[in-house]
């Protein structure tokens, strides 16, 4: 990231420069600001995840690290989760049926709710707690990957509180194509292919697929996924549309939690008591227009729809048959004006969105949302602007449940929020900034259906996030340092302590939590020690605790005080290159641990090494995942009747080989 790249890194970027672009689909064509002349500094990196719209990532006042191509093809990483394991931050939580990403402090169950998930900017959240299902993405499909570290609540609204990890797919720019093999450790086979061409000067297809089976680390939880995606995009010199459809099916097997001697006995065993699983389908389309009306202004607007079917059994033997759907509708005007001082960015929209949800349970829930929003970033000086903005959203739900509300009931809440930022960019490759910015997120149905009888709709979790940064950006080195804190109020959570609600089926229930705090630093350092060698160190800090009520000074549980990773990656020889990385979690309290009571899960450290050949449009990697066997809990929940803990994956090895044509 943000170094000079290594041999075999300029190789593979000039064969994935063939058949694809650096902008996605969903960017607009509005230029970056740019930087001052400086032979030792590198040139800037285009962003879309920062003033929705094409910036630098040094023009804004935020903490945003971007993970391109080259580096996933380097690091031999062959999902998703396995890019993101430790970037930024981000502690990741997996009960066995899929990851869950945390930023600035979440446990597992708030963490769906406070990391917002973008592809090519369309939402993956749910209206419901369920994740976003990141395994739904193959990684032939992505281009890069934007984390922006720190509440967006302007740019975004409900539920960009902890960051915001922008999915960047290809675009049909150019006639090329790829086939990828893949296979390992327990069972593990996978086929990946992609494919664009050019139909005239105007007009471009791009077609992807992929298959993934396996039978995992632990017993009763093997998986069979698939996708497919198509895209057809118009394109000239002021304007562009796209239209894209998408299919997703999985179905996996469900483990059950294990006791601490069954974790101790036996990780990989299964303890359920039935066959559990589900099955996930979903099928989504999306559309987008864009046009440059003149020199100063830019409209454009996607509307998005998915569509999700789950059944299955759950672990306690009840059938499950779910729905889901969600439909979007986001025009946008992005305008820049030149003045003395530099140019003025200005962003405005409106987010429109319809979720509805019916559970086999008896539950559901018709969520509309409707916001609007504006930002301007304004030029004090040359290497100095400020950016600010507001945002205002309103939510309805209308909610039947066969317990909470017997014969249906409709909540309506508002929030705000407000930003402030400065940044100062002293030279080319040299920056800092301040900002402050507010975050919220609205209770989902599942937490709004399971309260204590005497709440009638949890108050949106509302917050406040302040952050200062330093970046350094030069031919050979790249450091990141930042520093901030937030504050939340009202924060949704689930309380095993609290007052069963009526009727309830389990003890706890979703309340509004005593006001939290975290404190945080960050620091990311890359080194391109030679031409052949780099190497990076990312540590993360974080003190996180609530500030109030009967648990005032105890940590919030799950969360790792300290975390970080580091890299090495050495051109063996002109073909084959050799990465390494190790990923650490300190210790932390079990999920749920509000008063700290139980034991601290012990820290680990996860090492993941790959071997990477390429020759012409070849390429070929091995990857040893967990290489030194390393029994961790990847989540677990405390209860004093005995809590639950799922293992995370043990050592594991994938061989893949792809062609480029």
């Amino acid at each position: 990231m943000g170094t000079q790249p290594s041999n075999i890194a300029m190789i593979i970027g000039a064969i994935l420069s063939f058949n694809t672009a650096v902008v996605s689909s969903s960017a607009l064509a509005v230029e970056a600001i740019q930087p001052r002349e400086a032979t030792s500094v590198q040139t800037d990196e285009v962003i879309t995840v920062i003033g929705r719209a094409q910036s630098s990532a040094l023009n804004v006042a935020a903490n945003v690290n971007i993970i391109d191509a080259a580096a996933i093809e380097l690091s031999g990483a062959t999902t998703l989760t396995e890019v993101l394991r430790g970037q930024s931050g981000i502690q990741i939580s997996n009960s066995n049926s899929g990851a869950v990403f945390s930023m600035r402090g979440f446990n597992a169950s708030q963490a769906a709710n406070n990391t917002l998930i973008l592809l090519d900017g369309r939402r993956l959240n749910n209206i419901d707690i369920a994740a976003p299902s990141i395994s739904a993405i193959p990684l032939n499909q992505v281009e890069r990957v934007e984390i922006l570290s720190g509440s967006a609540g302007v740019l975004y609204g409900d539920q960009a509180v902890g960051g915001v990890i922008n999915i960047i797919t290809k675009a049909p720019n150019s006639t090329g194509g790829s086939v990828q093999l893949s296979g390992g450790s327990f069972d593990t086979y996978e086929a990946k292919a992609d494919v664009s061409g050019a139909i005239n000067a105007h007009w471009n297809v791009y077609g992807a697929m992929s298959y993934n089976q396996g039978d995992n680390y632990r017993e009763h939880n093997a998986n069979e996924t698939s996708s497919i995606l198509g895209r057809v995009q118009y394109r000239d010199d002021g304007s562009e549309f796209f239209v894209e459809s998408s299919y997703y099916d999985n179905h996996r097997e469900l483990a059950n939690a294990l006791t601490l001697d069954q974790f101790n006995a036996d990780p990989r065993q299964s303890a359920a008591a039935f066959d559990s699983y589900f099955h996930e389908m979903t099928t989504a389309a999306r559309m987008g227009v864009k046009h440059q009306l003149n020199r100063q202004w830019a409209l454009s607007a996607d509307l998005n729809y998915s569509d999700t079917l789950i059944t299955g059994l759950n672990s306690w033997g009840s059938n499950r048959d779910d729905t889901r759907s969600l439909l979007e509708f986001n025009p946008k005007a992005i305008a820049k004006f030149n003045t003395r001082n530099g140019e003025l960015n200005l962003v405005t929209g409106l987010d429109l969105s319809r979720g509805e949800s019916e559970f086999s349970s008896g539950r559901s829930n018709v969520q509309k949302q409707a916001s609007v929003y504006v930002q301007a970033t304004v030029p004090l000086a040359k290497d100095l602007t400020y950016v600010v903005g507001g945002r205002y959203a309103k939510v309805s739900d209308d909610l039947v449940d066969s317990q909470a509300y017997p014969a249906g009931d409709e909540l309506e809440q508002e929030a705000h929020a407000f930003e402030l930022g400065i940044n100062y960019r002293p030279t080319a490759g040299q920056r800092f900034y301040i900002r402050a910015d507010d975050n919220f997120r609205f209770a989902k149905v599942d937490e709004q259906a399971y309260t204590p009888a005497n709440v009638f709709g949890l108050a949106p979790q509302t917050g406040r996030s302040y952050e200062a940064g330093w970046d350094l950006n030069l031919t050979s080195h790249t450091l990141r340092v930042s520093v901030y804190r937030l504050d939340l109020e009202d924060e949704i959570v689930f309380d095993s302590s609290a007052p069963t609600p009526t009727g309830g089926s389990y003890p706890g229930a979703n309340v509004n939590a005593d006001a939290s705090r975290r404190y945080g630093a960050n620091l990311d350092w890359d080194w391109q020690i030679t031409q052949a060698l780099q190497l990076g160190l990312e540590y993360n800090y974080i003190d996180a605790e609530f500030t109030e009520g009967a648990n005032e000074g105890k940590a919030l549980s799950w969360v790792a005080e300290n975390s970080g990773r580091g890299y090495v990656s050495f051109d063996i020889s002109d073909h084959f290159q050799l990465f390494t990385e190790g990923v650490y979690t300190g210790s932390r309290y079990m999920e749920g641990d509000n008063s700290n009571m139980g034991d601290q899960l012990e820290s680990y450290i996860l090492t993941n090494v790959a071997v990477n050949y390429t020759r012409g449009a070849w390429l070929a990697s091995l990857r040893v995942d967990n290489l030194f066997d390393e029994i961790y809990a990847s989540s677990g929940y405390y209860s004093s009747y005995g809590s639950g803990y799922y293992v995370g994956d043990g050592r594991a090895w994938r061989l893949t080989a792809s062609y480029r044509f």
